[in-house]
């Protein structure tokens, strides 16, 4: 048996034996990497050669995210040469970058529709019925159904959230999707203050994990732990996000322009799964417990100096979390009275 037939039947034995092989390995349901390999060839420019199916071209390119796996690792693996794993890892990323352009984009550009999520539940529904998408780092833009519709790179490790951020909204060319008037985005305590932009009250409890077993102090801490709780969205996303593409977290010497595109193929992966709607092991346990938070996922932000991160109170956003608080109070009473 030659090296290729070995490829091929490792390659079929991943895609039709126990479904948690493939998952293992390409970190996604045998249904969702076919219909993935079906759409980088038919609507991303993927083409199949003569040694090697797209299937495997795939496969390789997935393998080598899900595991951070060098050139030699993934050589080894799929017995091709060295130069062949990078032409091909190349070729398929070309392709991700299509797919990254339609998928990493808000579902609703017009920002019409009240999220679901706040729709169905009575601690945010109607308090928080403005609220549209969280913002975390200043890089990354999240819907509150877990998918990501906005994502820079290039900026380096050391540079402040609120430079990134301020950066962004202020430069009309990076296209951050901007809300019509009477909505907003929900940001962190590490943010300054902006018209569109909800910040939690400084100087109180906000975080979830100082909530647990504990009674919010005032009207205040009651906003924060509801503003806190919605936002939890962006730490249960990064969770599942890291735990899936290793590559995140321990990155090959990729040039610096590969590394942005690896980046925003794996946050496009991360949607593409989502969206197929076939039971994903890794959004599994967050759709079972919505509070999940998966462990080792940092929180928020930490707030910079002064200088860095200016304080810019709006009358606009003041008067919104003003307005928000009183309507969470008025239903706390309400909800006292009746259990009274």
């Amino acid at each position: 048996m030659t090296s290729f037939q070995k490829v091929e039947n490792w390659m079929h034995e991943m895609l039709t034996g126990h479904e948690k092989c493939c998952f293992n390995m390409f970190r996604m349901t045998r249904c969702t990497f076919r219909q993935l390999c079906i759409d980088l060839e038919s609507k991303y420019g993927l083409l199949p050669s003569e040694r090697m199916s797209i299937l495997e071209k795939v496969g390789l390119f997935v393998y080598i995210l899900s595991k951070a796996q060098s050139n030699r690792d993934a050589h080894e693996r799929f017995q091709h040469s060295g130069e062949t794993v990078s032409r091909i890892f190349k070729e398929v990323l070309d392709a991700m970058d299509g797919l990254s352009r339609d998928i990493l984009r808000p579902r609703d550009p017009e920002f019409k529709e009240i999220p679901s999520q706040i729709v169905d539940d009575t601690r945010y529904m109607p308090h928080f019925k403005r609220i549209n998408c969280d913002i975390e780092e200043g890089k990354e833009h999240l819907h509150f159904d877990l998918l990501f519709t906005y994502v820079l790179t290039g900026w380096e490790g050391s540079a402040h959230d609120s430079r990134i951020f301020l950066d962004t909204i202020g430069n009309p060319s990076l296209n951050f999707p901007k809300l019509p008037p009477g909505k907003y985005y929900l940001v962190d305590k590490g943010y300054p203050e902006r018209e569109g932009y909800l910040t939690p009250y400084h100087k109180k409890r906000y975080h979830q994990t100082e909530f647990h077993g504990a009674i919010p102090r005032g009207p205040r801490e009651i906003f924060n732990r509801a503003h806190s709780s919605l936002r939890s969205c962006i730490e249960r996303s990064f969770g599942i996000l890291k735990a899936r593409w290793e590559i995140l977290r321990t990155m090959p010497k990729y040039s610096l322009q590969d590394q942005n595109r690896i980046v925003c193929a794996c946050f496009a992966l991360h949607n593409y799964i989502r969206l197929s709607k076939v039971p994903d092991p890794g959004f599994k346990i967050i759709d079972e417990d919505p509070t999940f938070i998966p462990p080792e996922v940092s929180m928020d932000v930490e707030c910079g100096s002064t200088q860095e991160v200016q304080r810019v109170s709006t009358n606009e956003m003041t008067k919104v979390r003003e307005e928000i608080t009183t309507s969470l109070m008025r239903s706390r009473r309400r909800r006292r009275r009746r259990s009274s």
